[in-house]
């Protein structure tokens, strides 16, 4: 599947707002599973997997211990990888696995930014603001995203208070 498959598929799933991460992963042909007992400083990890994986073999696990808006945004972050650096994935036995803190930054900053691209597409937050939500903890409930998720997403300050976003 090439990148531009990959996006295709994505789109795909960008009509409404929040995008459901699950149904991308599996029309990519990756499992998601969420995994007990990590440490709370790992959010996730993508990897080849013949057995367990979906169908082009990779699975993505999520720490069960997060918040699901941070699964959420794993999912997506773990999908970027799988689009923009799937060369990089390893088998999750050695330490060539994508795991969010064990590769360099500019690969974690495209990941995240595709992951934001898919979780908070902006067609959707556009109309999102001209239909009425205008603060960002009202996006983010819209998008099931965590709030600073969504005050990166659109620029503005999040600092626990209701921030008006304009268009």
């Amino acid at each position: 599947m090439t990148k531009s498959q990959c996006h295709e598929v994505i789109r795909g799933h960008q009509n409404d707002p929040p995008v459901q991460m699950i149904p991308i992963a599996e029309e990519l042909g990756i499992s998601v599973f969420r995994v007990k007992g990590w440490p709370d400083e790992v959010s996730g990890q993508i990897i080849r997997d013949p057995k367990d994986g979906g169908s082009r073999g990779y699975a993505i696990n999520t720490n069960a211990g997060h918040a699901v808006t941070r699964r959420r945004f794993t999912i997506a972050h773990e999908i970027a990888h799988f689009v923009l650096h799937r060369h990089l994935i390893g088998d999750g036995i050695q330490d060539d696995a994508l795991y969010r803190s064990g590769i360099g930054s500019p690969l974690e900053a495209e990941a995240n930014r595709l992951a934001a691209d898919i979780l908070m597409p902006w067609h959707l937050v556009r109309g999102a603001i001209r239909g009425g939500s205008e603060s960002v903890e009202t996006l983010a409930r819209r998008f099931h995203v965590s709030r600073s998720a969504m005050s990166i997403r659109l620029g503005v300050p999040w600092e626990g208070i209701e921030t008006r976003v304009d268009e």
